[in-house]
Formats: C-alpha cells, sequence, structure tokens
C-alpha cells in the first residue's frame, strides 16, 4: 500500500545539462592570461559534452560498480585481468577522446604552443564528472615522454600513445588504436622512499628494443594494472634502473605480471589500484642504468601537475553544487544563498576555488615554455610542489565545507547531490598520491637550491606589485625568506606562503576587483579566521557569488 502523507517540495533540482566550460568563468579568464592563442571552440564543445545527465550517469555506475578482479579462468588458467563496468570504458573513451592522455606530445599538439595549457582546462572539465577514472589516462600523460630515453620503444609506441583513442583489449599494442601506459614504484617497506626499493633486474640479452631484463619482486601500490605497459623501478647492477614492462610481450604472451589483489580505498573507487608480483617478468631499460629515481622525478612532475588540476576541478564541482543548492532551497523564510552566513561560506569558497584555478593553469603554462624560457624552466620547477602541496593540502576541508552546504543532503550518496559525497572521499588521493605534503616541502627545499629562485619569483609577483599592501609586504619579505630558508621545519610555512602570493599576483592578473581584493584581505593581511565562511563584512560577496555562479 502507498501512503500518501505530504507533498515533495523545496527539494533542489539536481545541476545537470549545464555547459562546464561556459559555466567556469575564472576558467575562461585564466585561458585567456595563460593561452591568449587558444581557441576556445573544443573546450566549449567538451564543457557541454560532460555537463549531461548521462555523463554523470556514467560517473555515478563507475562508483558504484567498482572494478572486479578477475585472476583465473573458468579452467583454472591465469589471467590477471579485471573487469570494469561500461561506464567506465564511455569514460574512459570520453576522455582520450578528448585528448587527456599521451596527445600534448604529438607534434600537432606541440606545434601550437599551447598543448598542456589545452590539457589542463580539459582535464580540470574532466575530473568535475569524474576524476578517479582519469588515473590511468594522467599516468599515460606522464609516462609518454619519458620513453624518448628509449627510441625504439617510443618509435613503435608513440601513434597509439599520442592517438585519441581508445581500445581495452589485453593484446599486443601493434593490433590496438590506442593504448595507456602506468607506472610501479612502491614497494611495501620503502613507500616514497624508493631507494629502498628491494626487486631486482637481471640481464636477460638484448634485441630491438635494447637492453632486455628478467624483474622479480613486488609493487605494493600498482595503480591501473590493466594498462598496456608500465614503467617500473627494479634494481640492476647499475643500481636502481627504469624498465619498460609490457602487459602482452612481443611475441603475444601474457607477460609473468600477476596481480596479487585490489585495493579497498577510501575513494577512487572507479579506479583499479593494486598489488602485483612479478616472477620473471620481461622488461626493457629505459634511460640510463642506476638512473631510475631521475626518471621518477621527471614523470612524477607531470604527475604532480595533474595533482593540482584535478583537486582544482574538484573544487569547482563542490563549489556550482553548493551554490546551485543554495540558490534553490529555502529555510527560515528565504533562499539559504541570501542568508548573510551562507553567502559568507560560498564567497569564501569561491576565491579558494579560483586561486586554485589560476595557480593550477599558471603551472599548465610553465610546461609549454620551459624548453625555450628560462624564467619558465624555473618556475615549472618552483611551482610544482607548491602548486601540488598547497592546492591539494586545501582540498579535504574545502570539499567538507561544500558538502556542510547542503546539509545531510550532501551527506548522502544517492542522486545528483550524491556527487557531493563521492568528492569528498575523493579529495585526499591526490594530496597523499605523487608525494605527500612533506615530500613537495622538501622538493621545494631542493628547487630552491638548484635554481636563482628567489630572482625569478620576484619577477613572477612584480606584475602585481602596488595593488594591495598586503601583497606588497608579502612579496618583499619572501626572497629573503627563499635565500636563507635552509631548515626544513619551516618548508611548509614557506611553500604556502609562497602558494598565496603567486595566487594572489595571479588574480590581480584575471580576477575582477572584488575577487583579488577579498583573497588579499582574507589570505594575506589577516582578516580571516580558521575556517570558510569568516570573511569581513566589507566584502563584496554580491561580485564574487555573480561570478561564480555556475547557471
Amino acid at each position: 500500500m502507498t501512503l500518501r502523507t505530504h507533498e515533495v517540495f523545496n527539494q533542489p533540482e539536481p545541476l545537470v545539462d549545464v555547459n562546464l566550460f561556459e559555466a567556469n568563468r575564472p576558467l575562461q579568464d585564466g585561458l585567456k592570461f595563460n593561452a591568449p592563442a587558444l581557441d576556445p571552440a573544443g573546450l566549449r564543445a567538451l564543457g557541454a559534452g560532460l555537463g549531461t545527465r548521462e555523463m554523470q550517469t556514467h560517473a555515478r555506475l563507475a562508483n558504484v560498480h567498482t572494478p572486479q578482479l578477475r585472476s583465473h579462468d573458468r579452467f583454472g588458467r591465469r589471467i590477471d585481468e579485471v573487469e570494469f563496468h561500461p561506464s567506465y570504458h564511455s569514460l574512459m573513451r570520453a576522455a582520450t577522446e578528448a585528448g587527456l592522455h599521451g596527445t600534448p606530445f604529438s607534434d600537432a599538439e606541440q606545434a601550437s604552443g599551447h598543448a598542456h595549457v589545452r590539457r589542463a582546462a580539459a582535464f580540470m572539465l574532466f575530473t568535475e564528472v569524474e576524476p578517479s577514472m582519469l588515473c590511468p589516462i594522467s599516468m599515460t600523460y606522464a609516462v609518454t615522454p619519458a620513453l624518448r630515453d628509449n627510441p625504439a620503444i617510443y618509435r613503435d609506441w608513440a601513434p597509439q600513445l599520442t592517438a585519441r583513442a581508445y581500445d581495452p583489449r589485453l593484446t599486443l599494442w601493434r593490433d590496438k588504436a590506442g593504448v595507456t601506459l602506468g607506472m610501479g614504484m612502491t614497494e611495501k617497506q620503502g613507500g616514497s622512499d624508493v631507494r629502498a626499493n628491494t626487486t631486482q633486474a637481471v640481464p636477460d640479452g638484448e634485441d630491438n628494443w635494447g637492453r632486455r631484463f628478467q624483474v622479480t619482486g613486488h609493487k605494493w601500490f600498482f595503480s591501473a594494472p590493466m594498462c598496456d605497459a608500465f614503467l617500473v623501478l627494479a634494481q640492476t647492477a647499475g643500481g636502481l634502473s627504469c624498465l619498460f614492462l609490457p602487459r602482452v610481450l612481443p611475441d603475444g604472451s601474457l607477460n609473468a605480471l600477476y596481480i596479487q589483489r585490489l585495493k579497498d580505498k577510501l575513494g577512487n573507487k572507479a579506479n583499479a589500484s593494486s598489488e602485483v608480483e612479478f616472477a620473471g617478468a620481461t622488461a626493457w631499460l629505459v634511460g640510463e642504468e642506476g638512473r631510475g629515481v631521475p626518471q621518477i622525478l621527471a614523470m612524477g612532475t607531470l604527475t604532480r601537475l595533474d595533482c593540482a588540476l584535478g583537486t582544482s576541478g574538484l573544487m569547482r564541482q563542490a563549489l556550482s553544487i553548493a551554490i546551485d543548492h543554495t540558490a534553490q532551497r529555502a529555510a527560515f523564510g528565504k533562499k539559504l544563498i541570501e542568508q548573510p552566513l551562507m553567502q559568507n561560506v560560498l564567497a569564501d569558497l569561491a576565491l579558494e576555488s579560483e586561486a586554485a584555478t589560476a595557480l593550477a593553469l599558471r603551472l599548465a603554462r610553465s610546461f609549454d615554455r620551459a624548453a625555450t624560457d628560462e624564467h619558465e624552466r624555473v618556475m615549472q620547477r618552483l611551482l610544482t610542489p607548491i602548486a601540488k602541496f598547497w592546492i591539494c593540502k586545501r582540498g579535504s576541508v574545502f570539499g567538507q565545507e561544500a558538502m556542510e552546504c547542503l546539509g545531510g543532503n550532501g551527506y548522502v550518496e544517492e542522486g545528483g547531490e550524491g556527487i557531493m559525497a563521492r568528492i569528498y572521499r575523493e579529495m585526499p588521493v591526490n594530496s597523499i598520491w605523487e608525494g605527500a605534503g612533506n615530500i613537495m616541502a622538501l622538493d621545494l627545499l631542493r628547487a630552491l637550491r638548484k635554481a636563482d629562485a628567489a630572482a625569478a619569483l620576484a619577477q613572477e609577483l612584480r606584475p602585481a606589485l602596488g595593488q594591495h599592501p598586503a601583497l606588497d609586504a608579502l612579496a618583499q619579505s619572501l626572497p629573503t625568506r627563499v635565500e636563507l630558508m635552509a631548515n626544513e621545519m619551516e618548508a611548509r610555512r614557506l611553500a604556502q606562503d609562497v602558494a598565496l602570493a603567486v595566487q594572489a599576483a595571479l588574480l590581480a592578473q584575471t580576477a575582477p576587483a572584488a575577487v583579488f581584493s577579498a583573497f588579499c584581505e582574507s589570505r594575506l593581511a589577516g582578516h580571516w579566521g580558521y575556517s570558510f565562511g569568516s570573511l569581513p563584512a566589507t566584502t563584496d560577496f554580491a561580485s564574487i557569488l555573480e561570478r561564480a555562479r555556475p547557471r
């Protein structure tokens, strides 16, 4: 029997069928600043496709129906395959068609001069829909240029790595329209300390791909094990080395890579992270023997960029949902968004989101120009750990505050607003993976010792000087602090302050005066509390919220 006890009203409609690109004015302004020659038509089309109800459904299903390990077939033969829901494959296909994997390293994209900025904007838009399946996409992006250190492998694999095509079959690379690559670095005993790795690689001759090895050992975190090949670290006679290990060998047989189990993670549910063992697996040397750590650091620079981009995208989606929800739902006699305290919270979140977008895009610009511009090279080295540290560190508290704007509806994993719970569970991963906070702070210290970072930072901040006294004061103090920084105890604080200074300088050049002023007053001048929603009453809340509205 159905009981009709009440009428359902005052429940917001979900945020669907919105063009994510057109709705995101901070992203548009950031692109005009960092890549003025970029035609946004492709991103506008991508934003329209990603904002549909259909894509949100794919995202939900890919997370509800999580990957399943099939270690053996029905006859008892070892197959080591991971089975995904069809929605996962739909999302992967959309990401590769958008060129988020190895495409930026194709000759055509490189010739544009803004391949990495374009891809960064697209990556952020995609993250608003579903971030966890982007792990193999991000690793393919990072691994593709590293393969150039083995020209023979790169020559064979580059066409499929840069193609806008997705082919999930476990078969020879040459028979596929597109491929994905992964990484295998961390082991049980070492974690971030990869020099403690014990996996061994012994010589096994030489062929068209160069020096061949047999690899025996394990990897404790081995994400996306259904990728077509991996760059792994193993100990050779010459030290820790980088090796190319395909799932399917050139003769068509499966490599000796065995998936032990899948990780049961807090979030990142659509992505399969695994533990694997190598039992004499075949791999080929990439780069110089004993130079595995520098190889990994080069790839880590790109994956850390993606951590900053990914968290920025998650922030934007959480903000959009919070604003859209509060604009529809009424409480205590008026819409939530009209309540003064809610306006303060939302405006504060909007400042954080726009600053994250600005810093992440600025970092992406350095990847387009570092090869020919010394300032950009130094800024890439300086901003990578800073952006990864600060943006990702802010993500979890941002997600919690945005969820609170929805109340209990945001905590429930059902319907359109269930996205907020998924975002909250996803937020910590970008801070942890590819180097947690302390690793980023130490990386910043290494960057300061290797380049004229103080002069580069001063040059970066110069265009914004004279526009706010708090920024001027911080900008004046930073070069000295950078030059004198030798104490690890203070590295996190330095990373925070450099991030805030650069964000403020970028907002001075890309954002309306209301956004820039409120950011400086709160983050730099001290007119701010210890939680979101403590902006001073003099803030131009209406202008900030109008700019941030998703529709």
